[in-house]
């Protein structure tokens, strides 16, 4: 897969771009996590070795539920891209490791900015990730959330206009319009032309950056046709786009009074007074327009895939919509994200010379990674976890570290509050406004789109305009 370096060439900055060691001009590591006791892994799987990095490249959850089963939820790996890997699928390691000093483990390496760029917020680290996060929160919270509920609505209706009545058809490709055009409409605060060329360019980019991330990275593109090449082709009209974009706001005499994340984007300053570079600002909107819709739109045709095999869930979920109330979508919408979880694994890169975690010492270079979907299918949390039952968080919030499913600690999902209204308006629109059919048929398979996991026939339903929609 292509770097960002490969894509767009640009001066080197202060993201960590590899490596075992910590980002420069880190203090040394003193976190509790470090340790002076010798390296001490977990077990590696009595296979060849060969197999379970195989596994992991072509199936990831089968292979670590194999895995889990027999040696148990701490194992080792060497695995293509991540090299040396431990794999933890406890949620108390879990929280150790997100919650560690981030001197002593930080950004799991290679990780997405190798196709989002090196501006991303996925590429920094340390202090430099402390300050974008900190410069980003403000439009993803609060009552910026409650602005957007109009967009959602709006969108949603728009998309489900023309949905065929009494027919089959599948919701995933429809909710990745829907969450697009919403983080669109969030990130520039108009339509327009710019916006169309964007529709055009994010969707075949995001397929085709997921499912290069999960493969090693070429020394170069190997010409125009090839995946790579056509991913930088891709990123070539987007940084036209983005810049004609910028300009234009930034033209804007009313450019203080705007309340789009890109206006923000570009009168936001750090604490020490600087700004973003318009490549930081291209790499991060990017970023957000294609985690901001593929995972949450992915959520949602399992929402309909799930919900449709369920006939009492559903019903009492069409009993909800017509009221103000949202506990039960809200407990639905928990149960989608364990029991399908779309990101299966999180991970960090330690760069203590040695860091303890649990019983294990694991050595400066290792990745660690949290098996989320494992964790989320942990029997001693979520009793006879393979059962759909939203029931399960009514009245109770899920343990933090064993629903993961926008990750945890200092890494979180900086967006998770937005895609979760987002998912709650799009979900409640729907339902007040058809009727969704059931059916008895087995449940669609995950099909893996390289980084995100999705129904594989598409989330299908059957539905009909509800009297008087």
């Amino acid at each position: 897969m292509s770097e960002a370096a490969i894509v767009t060439p640009r001066p080197a900055g202060s993201a960590v771009s590899g490596g075992a060691a910590p980002p420069t001009g880190a203090a040394a590591p003193t976190g509790d996590g470090a340790s002076t006791r010798p390296v001490r892994l977990p077990p590696t799987p009595h296979v060849p070795a060969f197999l379970p990095a195989l596994g992991f490249s072509v199936s990831r959850k089968w292979t670590l539920a194999q895995i889990v089963r027999r040696c148990g939820e701490a194992f080792t790996l060497t695995l293509p891209v991540f090299g040396r890997t431990v794999i933890v699928a406890d949620p108390a390691l879990a929280k150790q490791l997100f919650m560690a000093n981030t001197d002593d483990v930080g950004n799991i390496q290679p990780n997405l900015s190798r196709v989002l760029g090196s501006g991303s917020v996925f590429a920094l680290d340390g202090k430099d990730h402390r300050r974008r996060r900190k410069l980003l929160s403000p439009p993803f919270h609060g009552k910026s959330i409650k602005n957007y509920e109009t967009i959602f609505e709006e969108e949603t209706l728009r998309e489900s206009a023309n949905w065929p009545e009494g027919r089959e058809f599948e919701t995933l490709e429809p909710m990745m319009r829907i969450t697009l055009n919403a983080i669109l409409r969030a990130v520039f605060g108009a339509d327009g032309a710019h916006l169309d060329e964007l529709r055009r360019i994010i969707p075949p980019w995001v397929t085709l950056g997921s499912r290069l991330t999960v493969l090693p990275t070429p020394r170069r593109t190997y010409g125009r046709f090839s995946p790579w090449g056509r991913l930088a082709a891709y990123r070539r009209r987007y940084d036209e786009v983005i810049g004609r974009l910028i300009d234009a706001v930034q033209a804007d005499p009313n450019l203080e009074s705007r309340d789009d994340i890109l206006a923000l984007l570009l009168r936001s300053t750090y604490e020490d007074g600087s700004t973003m570079s318009r490549l930081d600002i291209g790499d991060e909107l990017l970023t957000l327009l294609a985690a901001g819709h593929e995972t949450t739109a992915a959520t949602l045709g399992w929402a309909f895939e799930r919900i449709s095999r369920h006939p009492e869930v559903l019903a009492k979920l069409a009993a909800e919509a017509d009221t103000d109330g949202n506990e039960y979508r809200q407990a639905t919408i928990l149960e989608i994200q364990r029991s399908r979880t779309i990101i299966d694994f999180a991970g960090r890169h330690v760069y203590a010379p040695t860091f303890e975690l649990g019983e294990w010492v694991i050595p400066q270079g290792t990745s660690i990674v949290v098996a989320i979907s494992q964790v989320h299918h942990r029997m001693q949390e979520f009793p006879d976890p393979d059962r759909f039952d939203p029931q399960r968080f009514i009245g109770e919030r899920p343990n933090t570290f064993a629903h993961i499913p926008f990750g945890g600690g200092t890494r979180r999902c900086v967006g998770a509050a937005f895609a979760n209204v987002e998912m709650d308006v799009v979900l409640r629109t729907v339902l007040r406004h058809f009727v969704i059919g059931t059916t008895t048929a087995p449940g669609e398979r995950p099909h893996s789109r390289g980084v995100a996991y999705t129904p594989k026939d598409g989330g299908r339903v059957v539905v009909h305009r509800r009297p008087g929609s």
